[in-house]
């Protein structure tokens, strides 16, 4: 068996979490860093070393650049123009005070899908803040029953970069994503909402005021968009991109009714189209709810695809890595160590995605990036649905549960949910850090169970 090609991806994976972790160089150079250096180690042209991983990075971004952008652009207007707290409030309303933390719980599963869970968590725990000045009980359980819902679409569910990313390494259809990642986050939010209530019954942890900052003032009912507006923005492209996938899946099952719209849905269910449709809905929203001037509507969402952009560059340059490792001959060494006949090779590939996404985490802290990454290593060892026993979408959901498990003191959004919700750093990992470990095992035992139940292979 020939080694070497392991050895070069250890090279590539211990360039990047070494720039990212020692040298705290910013992803999108680490991970650009390690594509040309797996290059360089690869077999090829040496004049064409440096243009492949340009071009694998200009193929990845033209799969996704439009979308996260887009998806940045729909975040931003949905905070400014007050539709995200309006879908909040009436969750909070149609659920009542009893049930708040699965109101808090299913905003933030909702929110999260086109919005990043920073901005969506930013959003939320004023609520918590203000639903236990109210109660003066349930302050662990409300903070942490908005991370549960914000965090399993973060992970499991596009246009949601890291999902998104997945899906377009891996060869996913983006409507299977979207679905059966909903499948398997709702009852794994069910099972993270057992768990909330336990470490609330566990931990008694205060409110403790903001150092020196004055509580935000809500703003009042009649200055919010309606709920149908606020929600079409969100449920829009997931309508159209899921209705694209099971008008296809059926018309190819034989359905002939199907088969004359299957061009229409096609169309209609375009990711990018459907994104740029939510888009316009989002910023007419914002227009008409603010009263903002074409100018001022300008400057908001460049604000929005800078922060977009950043994803973006940090994507493409992901898959540029991911290509490379497949030049270096991966693909062939993984298949000869594994082999591609036996029955639990599914199994094996399952659990190595999970654990590598695992590590990544743990090694380097952001989510997205553990994504990127390893559904490119994956990609490059060739792994197929014939190898699994399952369709893709099991594996791209097995590396978003693995995104989410070892959350801790080098991850931004463990100091996101510290800070705002006024924790200490010990505090913190018994919640947040216990949490989403348990949500990371809990969606990935879903996910074997749902390749029992429906391989789709």
């Amino acid at each position: 068996m020939d080694y070497y090609p392991l050895i070069v991806l250890l090279i590539g994976i211990v360039t990047v979490v070494g720039m990212i972790i020692v040298l705290r160089v910013n992803a999108f150079i680490a991970l650009i860093t390690a594509a040309i250096l797996v290059s360089l180690l690869s077999p090829g042209a040496l004049a064409d070393k440096i243009e492949r991983v340009a071009k694998a990075f200009g193929e990845t971004a033209a799969g996704i650049g439009i979308v996260i952008a887009l998806a940045a652009v729909i975040g931003k207007c949905l905070m400014d123009s007050g539709a995200a707290d309006r879908i909040v409030r009436s969750f909070l309303k149609l659920l009542g005070e009893k049930m708040a933390p699965a109101a808090l719980m299913s905003s933030g599963f909702v929110l999260s899908m086109p919005v990043f869970f920073d901005t969506v968590f930013y959003l939320l725990v004023p609520l918590a803040r203000s639903l236990f000045r109210r109660t003066r009980k349930n302050y662990v359980l409300y903070i942490t029953a908005i991370a549960t819902g914000g965090a399993l679409t973060h992970t499991l569910v596009p246009p949601t970069p890291g999902p998104l990313i997945m899906a377009g390494t891996l060869g996913v259809d983006v409507g299977w994503m979207i679905i059966v990642g909903i499948i398997i986050g709702l009852p794994t939010a069910a099972v993270g909402l057992v768990v909330c209530w336990v470490m609330n019954r566990l931990m008694d942890l205060p409110m403790r005021p903001y150092a020196g900052q004055a509580e935000p003032e809500p703003l009042e009912d009649d200055q919010l968009p309606p709920l149908w507006i606020s929600l079409l923005p969100v449920l829009l492209p997931v309508i159209l991109i899921s209705a694209n996938t099971v008008t296809k899946a059926l018309a190819e099952g034989g359905v002939e009714s199907l088969q004359q719209w299957v061009g229409v849905t096609a169309l209609l269910g375009n990711p990018n189209l459907a994104l740029l449709l939510s888009a316009a809905i989002a910023m007419f929203l914002l227009v008409r709810q603010r009263g903002l001037t074409l100018r001022e509507l300008g400057k908001t969402t460049e604000t929005a695809l800078m922060s977009g952009g950043v994803i973006i560059l940090i994507t493409a340059a992901g898959g540029a890595f991911g290509k490379m490792l497949r030049q270096c001959g991966i693909e062939d060494s993984i298949k000869e160590l594994v082999g591609t006949d036996g029955a639990n090779v599914g199994l094996v590939m399952l659990c190595l995605g999970f654990g590598i996404a695992t590590v990544m985490k743990i090694a380097q802290g952001s989510g997205t990036v553990s994504m990127i990454v390893t559904s490119g290593i994956m990609a490059s060892m060739g792994v197929t649905s014939g190898m699994l026993g399952c369709d893709l979408v099991y594996l791209a959901c097995a590396i978003g549960a693995g995104s989410l498990t070892g959350s801790w003191m080098n991850d931004s959004g463990f100091w996101i949910f510290a800070r705002m919700s006024g924790l200490t750093e010990v505090e913190a990992l018994k919640t947040w850090t216990i949490l989403l470990a348990i949500l990371g095992v809990t969606a990935f035992g879903f996910t074997l169970l749902a390749v029992q139940i429906y391989p789709m292979a």
